[in-house]
């Protein structure tokens, strides 16, 4: 505390010196400004505010990155190179990391507000001397802030994600009245009409509708250790993902999981430079005040990022592992509430922006890699689970509410009858060798799937039936396929995958793996496959094909054509619409060798591909960290069909519709 307030001192004397150099001084002079703000908070808090003053108050400590302000912002590489030359790159990372400043205040992270406090002082100070640093000795002084405190973030990151004492996001929820929408502000993130509307449409649900919403995903998560055949007992605590507004939901669930004898965490997404990966918020978050800001600054590590920084991560992650082994050992995964509807983003790419470099992205390819090892040894697959399920936003149109209830009854569909439909495919398919799958219309598609032998088809199975666990909705049939002898195009007009759209996406399959890409959201080809490679390849120069799967729930898909909504459903509600391909590891990642069955007793051996088995010898090569979906809409598929290995072929789907006998039942949402 003492640091801290030196740095709060030092940092209000700033505005009147006007000592830096120009163009220098005008960004520090807003950011001392903007800091005083932060400081503010941390000090007094947001006691006694009305909720227009909140209001206005979260619009201030945010308004530089807002879209209408943006193009004149620090946080805009673009800006910043214009204004600051060759600095433009270092200012504008230290003005993300300055950024994050937000939340410590709110949380009252002292310690991570001070590193950062002092980290702008440092710079400042060096530039109020006669002569002003180079741009390389700014950069040296970012790139040692990051290495000093990388042990202290990445232990203070991973303790947050297992301990469920000092939980800032639990003890907002569960002690405040959620009635009054002025505790959207006491958490720090950006407040859009998005999450007031949320909270209000929530506020308007009855107690039993709470519940009966929380059970279906507290109850899915319960039934994927059952079906599993995993030890829910064993473990002591859950990780609770979602979007602010659900908070009344979330609280349900809280008490819904506390009656399963598990204490719930909350971690709010990354902000510490050293922690972002990419533009996806993996944890709690508000609204995302510009989606162009995240993107801009996805790739910011390629400051710091290097061998020395891997290693420091990862014997950063083990210490810490090592501390918190017995938390970790009694945590049993996450449980994650998806939000959609927002309008499609189709970033602009920016070459000022920070961008790794080849050598970079194998750096980022082996610490993914590394890490996700070392937490598998803590959080072991065998014995974690999941769920994850998805609802929407108002910004999805004004058919908000209609379209948020009929999610609900997706999302509770009757899974008895989805089950014995779905066995009905998966009977149909386990009698084959490979399935084709066929585009129609301008639509390229044109893949052949091959599958697994079995040894004994009274007892084995190629295929998992999925029906409300882990992954809500249900309706989807799905395997691993055979690398060997998998191929073709997979084609789909338009898909949104982790946040971004994707026009006229095209993905090249040979054995198994992606040999050629490309889409057209951008003029060049150059771009278009470096978006590709940026946010589906993550730059793997190959990727396999790790799943391959039927969607049956064309209620959804019936539903999404109603209101116009398909290119806004997220991928966990998509892939039921149609046949999908996952690229990436399979579904049973770090966990292949623990025994999966259906509900019929039978075992899915199709849990490995030839890129999984490489973890016998060397687990190194055996995983990508990553798994995208990618499905085709009933309207763009001509046939799925199976062929068996004298030929003979048996159709599941023909002109979009299901064709096999005792599935018939798939086509009446159509009104067929």
């Amino acid at each position: 505390m003492e640091r801290y307030e030196l740095a709060k001192e030092r940092i209000a004397q700033i505005p009147d010196e006007k000592m830096a150099e120009e163009p220098y001084c005008d960004f520090f002079t807003k950011e001392a400004m903007f800091l005083q703000q932060v400081i503010h908070v941390m000090d007094h808090g947001i006691a006694g505010k009305n909720l227009e003053e909140l209001q206005e108050q979260n619009h201030e400590l945010y308004q530089d990155i807002l879209p209408e302000n943006y193009e004149n912002s620090y946080g805009n590489p673009a800006y910043a190179q214009k204004m600051l030359g060759e600095y433009g790159k270092v200012f504008t990372f230290l003005y993300t990391e300055l950024h994050g400043t937000i939340a410590y205040a709110f949380e009252k992270k002292a310690w991570d507000l001070t590193v950062v406090l002092e980290l702008f002082l440092e710079i400042y100070s060096a530039f109020t001397q006669e002569e002003i640093p180079a741009e390389k000795q700014v950069k040296e002084i970012l790139v040692s802030y990051v290495n000093d405190y990388c042990q202290d973030m990445v232990e203070n990151r991973i303790r947050e994600a297992i301990d469920p004492e000092n939980n800032f996001v639990v003890e907002m929820i569960m002690d405040s009245d959620l009635s009054d929408l002025s505790y959207l502000y006491q958490s720090g993130e950006y407040v859009s009409e998005n999450e007031l509307k949320t909270a209000e449409f929530m506020n308007s649900l009855s107690q039993r509708e709470i519940d009966e919403m929380a059970r279906t995903y507290t109850e899915g998560y319960r039934m994927g250790f059952i079906t599993g055949r995993k030890d829910i007992t064993k473990k002591k605590t859950v990780n609770i993902r979602y979007h602010l507004g659900f908070e009344r939901m979330v609280k349900a669930a809280v008490l819904q999981f506390r009656e399963m004898g598990l204490q719930t965490v909350i971690y709010r997404h990354a902000l510490h430079a050293v922690n972002r990966r990419n533009q996806f918020r993996n944890g709690f978050t508000g609204g995302i005040a510009n989606p162009q800001f995240d993107y801009d600054h996805r790739q910011d590590s390629a400051l710091f990022l290097d061998p020395d920084f891997v290693k420091r991560k990862l014997r950063a992650m083990q210490t810490s592992y090592d501390e918190y082994a017995d938390l970790a050992d009694v945590h049993g995964g996450p449980a994650v509430i998806e939000t959609f509807g927002e309008k499609p983003f189709s970033p602009v790419s920016k070459p000022e922006s920070w961008a790794f470099t080849e050598a970079q992205q194998k750096l980022q390819l082996e610490l993914d890699n590394e890490s996700g090892q070392i937490t598998n040894r803590y959080i072991k697959g065998e014995e974690r689970s999941f769920t994850i399920i998805a609802y929407p936003i108002p910004e999805i149109g004004e058919d908000f509410p209609e379209i948020f209830h009929e999610i609900v009854k997706i999302n509770t569909l009757d899974y008895k009858k989805y089950q014995k439909i779905q066995q009905t495919i998966i009977d149909t398919l386990d009698t084959c060798e490979w399935v084709e799958i066929k585009g129609k219309g301008e639509n390229e598609t044109d893949l052949l799937i091959h599958l697994h032998t079995l040894t004994d088809a009274k007892t084995q199975t190629n295929f998992e039936n999925c029906v409300a666990d882990v992954n809500i909705p249900l309706g989807e049939v799905f395997t691993s396929p055979v690398l060997a002898g998998t191929g073709g195009m997979l084609h789909v007009s338009k898909v949104y995958l982790n946040g971004l759209q994707f026009c006229d996406l095209k993905l090249v399959f040979d054995c198994g793996q992606v040999i050629d890409y490309s889409c057209s959201n951008f003029e060049t080809e150059e771009e278009n496959r470096k978006y590709i490679e940026d946010n589906i390849l993550f730059h793997h120069p190959k990727l396999a094909m790790g799943e391959f799967a039927i969607g049956t729930n064309t209620t959804a898909y019936v539903a999404a054509q109603k209101y116009n909504i398909a290119d806004k459903l997220p991928i966990l509600i998509a892939e039921k619409m149609g046949p999908h391909f996952a690229v990436g590891d399979t579904c049973y990642s770090w966990s292949e060798d623990t025994p999966v069955y259906n509900p019929d007793g039978k075992e899915i051996i199709a849990r490995d591909n030839e890129i999984s088995e490489m973890r016998k010898e060397d687990v190194s090569l055996a995983y990508y960290g990553c798994h995208t979906d990618v499905t085709i809409p009933y309207d763009e598929l001509g046939s799925i069909r199976t062929i068996d290995d004298e030929g003979d072929m048996i159709s599941i789907i023909e002109d979009g519709r299901f064709v096999l006998p005792g599935t018939e039942a798939l086509n009446e949402p159509f009104g067929e």
